[in-house]
């Protein structure tokens, strides 16, 4: 059974959907003023993993991540680049663009490709002024010189989110300094705009959406007013999220979200990364130049989602190099059956799972590293747990096909078990979204070779090695070493990977 822990009960549950068979997912996305980088992909692999493990389990998942593509942070940013009044409201729009851009990129190199929908704030001004209305009319919310702010004090329920007391609740993010506010907790619902901002004309004025309000009229537009999971960075708990559950509940007198699940933030040097702090920044465009997607996935879906990850070029390559061990394998199963580990069909669901393991006739060694798999992703989506329980499938095969030394014996029972055991591993990849594609040859970091560059080289040392010349062939070999290019002699010919 699914089990998941909830922020708002502290809590692991067992998981019950609002409809059955049917799951209603909401992640709070980017607020788009510069490009990605390494932080802002966590959330998106983490809860792609999630939606992989859902569908997979079948449940049909609806995911929505939003782009907050109208801010005081856009504004600042185009405003500190030279804008003027008469071009600001144009040059945040293209600045928004440019970097939701970016961003859809960095998710695509990542294979995060379960999002159905993915709302911008300026779509949704409608129902922002509709919500916020709505919440001054039942006396939750008053406007303020073009301002309109949400009234803490009439919110019993405020801070169980974040399990503050209404003493240790601070003003929320993003509160323009200057509004008059009837208590320092009050945050933004709308903002009145300044000369040349982006604005829309509302019932209080031109302005603009507060930070929070944004995603409580996108989710309920796309997703009902009371769906399932509700998910974000630890980050977000306090203050967008305790403000995001109040005002929605408040709107609608319906429970908002079921779930809350926070994943963990990455680090670098136990520092968390944000822009606010330079040194910590490393840029996702920067990195999918160094490093294989699989590669960079892994390193946010190889911890338990709500721990922190620490980001550093030695984890990568440590990575990296891991990773190998299934590289080797699928080029092992190729040598043996014929076929490409990468378009291998596999179950797509638990059923279907189920039903291969009771026909294939597996080894127990190979169904116990399966079970304790699903085991790990029942239980709070324990991606890390799982990942181990990766490695250890593939050490069972590759122990079946030396026990029964498949590359030269070709026994068709152990063969069977072969095929049908690697067919398990594709089953549980495709969950954490890994090894879609072969690992290409240009990411490695440490090789500035070309496959056909390494192919010539090959063929070089074979004929160096039919003219004798081993001291020539073995320096070939030695300069590939250096440079991470492995070699395997085998007797249909010499293959090669990079390390």
């Amino acid at each position: 059974m699914l089990r998941l822990y909830n922020t708002l009960t502290q809590t692991k549950e067992p998981f019950q959907t609002v409809q059955p068979g049917k799951v209603g997912m909401y992640v709070c996305g980017p607020t788009v003023y510069s490009n990605s980088h390494v932080g802002h992909m966590v959330g998106p692999v983490i809860f792609d993993t999630i939606k992989k493990y859902l569908a997979y389990l079948g449940y049909d998942v609806t995911w929505v991540v939003n782009i907050t593509d109208v801010d005081d942070k856009l504004i600042n940013r185009v405003r500190d680049e030279g804008a003027t009044e008469a071009d600001m409201a144009a040059k945040v729009k293209a600045l928004a663009e440019s970097v939701t851009a970016d961003y859809l990129k960095c998710l695509e190199a990542l294979g995060v490709d379960g999002i159905d929908h993915m709302p911008r704030a300026t779509e949704h001004i409608d129902g922002i002024i509709a919500i916020t209305q709505g919440l001054i009319d039942k006396g939750f919310a008053y406007p303020s010189q073009g301002d309109v702010y949400f009234d803490v004090t009439k919110a019993p329920e405020y801070g169980k989110l974040s399990h503050r007391n209404t003493e240790e609740l601070q003003a929320g993010a993003r509160i323009e300094p200057t509004a008059i506010k009837r208590h320092p907790g009050d945050f933004a619902l709308w903002k009145g705009s300044k000369p040349g901002e982006p604005a829309w004309e509302s019932p209080w004025g031109p302005g603009r959406p507060g930070w929070h309000i944004e995603c409580s009229a996108m989710s309920m537009k796309l997703l009902g007013e009371h769906f399932d999971i509700h998910g974000g960075g630890l980050d977000l708990v306090f203050p967008h999220h305790e403000n995001e559950v109040v005002q929605s509940e408040c709107f609608s007198g319906k429970p908002f979200a079921t779930y809350w699940l926070h994943n963990g933030l990455l680090t670098k040097e136990g520092k968390k990364i944000s822009k606010s702090d330079p040194g910590t920044v490393v840029l996702m465009s920067d990195l999918l130049d160094t490093y294989a997607p699989d590669t960079l996935r892994a390193l946010f879906i190889t911890s338990h989602y709500r721990r922190p990850t620490d980001y550093g070029p030695n984890r990568l390559d440590e990575l990296s190099k891991s990773l190998h061990t299934f590289y080797k394998l699928f080029e092992r199963f190729e040598r043996i059956t014929g076929k490409s580990f990468y378009t291998l069909a596999a179950p797509k669901t638990r059923t279907e799972g189920d039903k291969h393991i009771a026909e294939a006739g597996l080894p127990e060694e190979i169904t116990s590293h399966r079970t304790a798999f699903l085991h790990a992703m029942d239980d709070d989506f324990n991606t890390g747990g799982a990942f181990g329980d990766l490695f250890e499938l593939a050490r069972a095969l590759n122990r079946l096909a030396d026990t029964a030394k498949l590359e030269e014996s070709k026994d068709p029972q152990a063969l069977a078990q072969f095929n049908a055991g690697t067919v398990v591993l594709k089953e549980l990849t495709q969950i954490l979204g890994l090894f879609g594609k072969p690992l290409p040859v240009e990411s490695s970091a440490n090789s500035g070779l070309t496959a056909p560059l390494i192919e010539l080289l090959i063929e070089l040392r074979a004929t160096l090695r039919k003219e004798k010349n081993f001291k020539l062939s073995d320096e070939i070999r030695n300069r590939l070493t250096a440079l991470n290019v492995t070699l395997e002699d085998r007797a249909g010919g010499t293959t090669w990977r990079i390390d």
